[in-house]
């Protein structure tokens, strides 16, 4: 072949990522290429997956970021031999929808498909391998009618619950929003401040589950997220003491502005404490302004002061009411309790910085040995005894508490006692007396997933004046959203506004009733969409035993750590809830778990329309290929770490596989050369090694980075005019395959333009040759006082007495070295020699 044609044929065969990517994208749709199985012989199964998105209406390349790396890696585990599941879907519920009805006139149900259909076409254009047989839309009623059939089975287990109780409460979004939801005071979608609202809300008890979630640390997740979920368990040892009201209360009817409620009597109240060292030296109890006790406490000379403290603590979120350092401020209710320890008379006070929603609501003050009582005490006037003496104490009062360790005095029975013991010695005795005893209470509360909102799946429950609440039967879900709604901004769900919605009868007894009008967070639909991608057409039940078998649990698991104290929480506890249904395997729903890090605009900050910084995907697909878009998303730096995207960036990878496309289609001439052609597989094998090494930790931009070392190195032969033929035909065959699972159109076509048979999407991944990885000579840099002067090969493993002899025999460096006075040698084995001379 003449050097013109040859230049003819380059420029007629230009890389032309477009044309190539359409038509291998209809062809791998038409062939079913990435259509998954449940069992393959000899294949073993593997569950890849990544958060599927929100219709939000466009991805960006915060999507791309997430999904690219993700679907190289279930690329790379299908060529070693798994069969791999790699699904896709729409988490399509939520507030946006819902806010563009009411601002623009468009139908939550029609902005939401309409997203679903542009977002499937982006996705599309990915070329990633997702099973789209297996796509869920958690709006779809064939998919929240196993939502629905979830909240049924809690339940049926007790697990779910309607009760009064204070709700963060979004003014803009007018909506409850769960304690996850809500950061540093705000909401976390509009960042509006949150105001607390007492309603009827419904609930689970995922609390139940606290000490099975708190204990992840067998778990293959990042460290930091652990350490997130347990800390926002917050386990804390402690005793659950009892103090006796003076005045007893009786059985009493309340009513509010939220209508009439039973409020039954007690004797008593409960605290929970982690210093029962310390309950001898309790001078006052505190209240939530909430706690449904202090209307039945509080005496009527108290009564206007406490009802204007409580309105004032209801404009406060919980995030301010706990703050450090915010002044702590209360209203005394007039009435007492008895220390049951001491017999002594305890005021029974109200302050905001206790939450009616932790524990019990109440809290024993012991101003000696607390910093935030002992304020309060000085603030108000109020005694301070102290029951832990500090070292040398004289008996005098105490300048601030005093909250380290010490000896028990004023304590009875338990004075002298070191404290460390006293915490057991009295938490035991209070069992022995029936006053309460040991406890273990957590920081987690129980998941509020009501939502008074219309675009969420509806709460499955009537409520009947004769029954009370009852379960939609099973064989009736889904109960479907009306399309025909009005969306007023009420705080009221729209469907409360539909007659036709609400009216229906009871299950049980067939009369009159009411359907919930609350619809659940959409965390309840991305808390198990995971398991029915096993299983997506299944009409009988959300997940058959044997799908879940065949794929439970998740063995990759990639997404954002921002979700770490709310859907990767929610998922754990809805998957330990179905091993107790007997629906699924083992006990936590992901293997293992990566969390990527950021990807930011141009200038640094997180990409806004605001800020003018956003990088639409679909443009730059379309400039540069699918193909240098993925390749460049993973190159631009260690996948968990993030960082800014950089406009020019992309043209070096862009030059890459243009330089890629024209080793392989435009080859040198091939001659018969041993030593080259081995020179030629130790690069390639060494790279396959590095690359296969590199995917399976994630490591994508060192992998691209290798790549693109061996298309330079073949590049550079290729421009010599010649090399081994055979060498060349071993290096573009493994270069395809090494390519397929990042760049997998160009993988594809550079596969079929060389022969080969079948998808390389179907073949195996190569396995490197030790032998050849493993250099029998090395390079070295040979420097004369600091200066390169040339190169020279030696022995791998060769010491410095070879090293130099191999130098001074090289005729320009034995020339160089013979000139001047050499003193010493400085020698970097298979790297660089340095002569010190004079």
């Amino acid at each position: 072949m003449t050097t013109e044609s040859t230049s003819e044929r380059a420029r007629a065969e230009r890389y032309q990522p477009g044309e190539i990517e359409a038509r291998w994208q209809a062809r791998w749709q038409a062939d079913g290429l990435y259509r998954v199985r449940d069992h393959v012989e000899g294949r073993p199964n593997r569950y890849h997956l990544t958060m599927f998105p929100y219709t939000s209406g466009d991805l960006h390349v915060g999507h791309w970021w997430a999904m690219a790396p993700s679907d190289t890696l279930a690329r790379y585990f299908r060529m070693r031999g798994h069969n791999v599941l790699f699904p896709m879907g729409f988490d399509a519920f939520g507030l946006p929808a819902e806010n563009a009805a009411i601002k623009g006139g468009a139908h939550p149900k029609d902005w939401t498909d309409a997203n679903v259909v542009r977002m499937r076409r982006q996705l599309r254009s990915m070329g990633a391998s997702f099973d789209w047989d297996r796509e869920v839309v958690s709006s779809h009623a064939g998919y929240y009618r196993w939502t629905q059939w979830w909240f049924v089975q809690m339940f049926k287990r007790g697990l779910a619950y309607k009760k009064a109780a204070p709700a963060n409460w979004c003014p803009s979004c007018n909506t409850t929003l769960a304690n996850e939801q809500v950061k540093d005071g705000a909401c976390e979608r509009c960042d509006t401040l949150v105001e607390q609202r007492f309603m009827a809300q419904w609930f689970f008890r995922i609390t139940d589950y606290a000490e099975e979630l708190l204990d992840n640390e067998a778990l293959d997740w990042p460290e930091h997220v652990k350490v997130m979920q347990r800390n926002w368990i917050g386990r804390s040892e402690g005793a659950e003491a009892s103090f006796a009201l003076e005045q007893p209360i009786p059985n009493r009817i309340v009513t509010s502005d939220h209508g009439a409620e039973l409020v039954r009597g007690t004797t008593e109240i409960r605290v929970f404490t982690t210093r029962p060292d310390t309950l001898h030296g309790v001078t006052f109890m505190v209240l939530a302004p909430e706690h449904p006790l202090v209307p039945l406490l509080t005496t009527p000379a108290q009564a206007g002061a406490v009802r204007e403290y409580q309105e004032r603590a209801s404009h406060a979120t919980e995030i301010e009411r706990q703050a450090t350092d915010r002044e702590k401020t209360g209203v005394f209710t007039g009435t007492y309790c008895i220390n049951r320890l001491t017999g002594d008379r305890v005021p029974i006070w109200i302050a905001d910085y206790v939450l009616a929603t932790y524990g019990t609501g109440a809290v024993m003050a012991v101003p000696a040995h607390d910093e935030r009582d002992f304020a309060f005490a000085g603030r108000y006037g109020l005694p301070v005894k102290v029951v832990i003496a500090p070292p040398d104490w004289d008996g005098q009062p105490l300048a601030e508490a005093w909250t380290a360790p010490g000896t028990l005095v004023a304590s009875k029975q338990f004075d002298g006692m070191p404290s460390t013991e006293a915490k057991r010695a009295i938490a035991s005795y209070l069992e022995q007396q029936g006053w309460g005893g040991p406890k273990i209470q957590y920081r987690l509360r129980d998941w509020l997933i009501s939502r008074q909102r219309y675009w969420g799946a509806p709460i499955p429950i009537v409520t009947c004046p004769d029954c009370g609440e009852v379960a939609v039967p099973e064989d009736q879900l889904p109960v479907e959203l009306p399309y025909d709604v009005e969306f007023r901004p009420t705080g009221q769900s729209p469907l409360a506004l539909s007659p036709e919605f609400v009216a229906t009868t009871c299950p049980q007894c067939g009369k009159p009733a009411e359907r919930e009008t609350d619809t659940m967070d959409t965390f309840m639909c991305s808390s198990w969409y995971f398991m029915r991608y096993a299983d997506p057409h299944n009409e009988a039940a959300p997940v058959s035993r044997e799908a879940a078998e065949a794929w439970l649990p998740v063995a990759q698991y990639t997404g954002g750590s921002e979700h770490a104290t709310m859907h990767l929480l929610y998922a754990r506890f809805f998957y330990k809830v179905a091993r107790d249904l007997g629906l699924v395997p083992g006990d936590e729903p992901f293997t293992r778990y990566f969390a990527q890090g950021q990807i930011l605009g141009p200038d640094g900050r997180r990409m806004s329309k605001s800020r003018g910084n956003v990088v639409a995907p679909d443009d730059q697909v379309q400039k540069w290929g699918a193909d240098c878009f993925r390749a460049y998303l993973m190159f631009l730096g260690p996948w968990d770490q993030g960082g800014p995207y950089d406009v020019d960036g992309i043209v070096g990878v862009s030059r890459w596989l243009n330089r890629t496309w024209t080793v392989v289609v435009d080859p040198p001439a091939r001659v018969t050369d041993t030593a080259r052609g081995r020179e030629l597989r130790h690069t390639v094998h060494a790279t396959l090694k590095k690359v296969g090494e590199d995917f399976e930790e994630k490591r994508f931009n060192t992998a691209i980075a290798a790549l693109m070392e061996l298309t330079n190195e073949l590049q550079r032969l290729r421009d010599a005019g010649s090399t081994d033929g055979d060498a060349w035909d071993e290096a573009v065959r493994m270069l395809s395959l090494m390519l397929a699972p990042a760049c997998p159109h160009i993988a594809e076509e550079l596969w079929a333009r060389n022969g080969a048979t079948g998808s390389v999407h179907q073949q195996s991944w190569p396995v490197f040759d030790p032998a050849l990885v493993v250099r029998d000579t090395v390079t070295l840099v040979v420097q004369l006082n600091g200066k390169v002067r040339g190169r020279i090969e030696v022995a791998a493993g060769a010491d410095e007495a070879a090293a130099r002899a191999a130098a001074l025999a090289d005729p320009r460096l034995g020339e160089a070295l013979a000139a001047v006075d050499v003193q010493r040698a400085i020698y970097v084995p298979g790297r660089l020699l340095n002569f010190v001379a004079r």
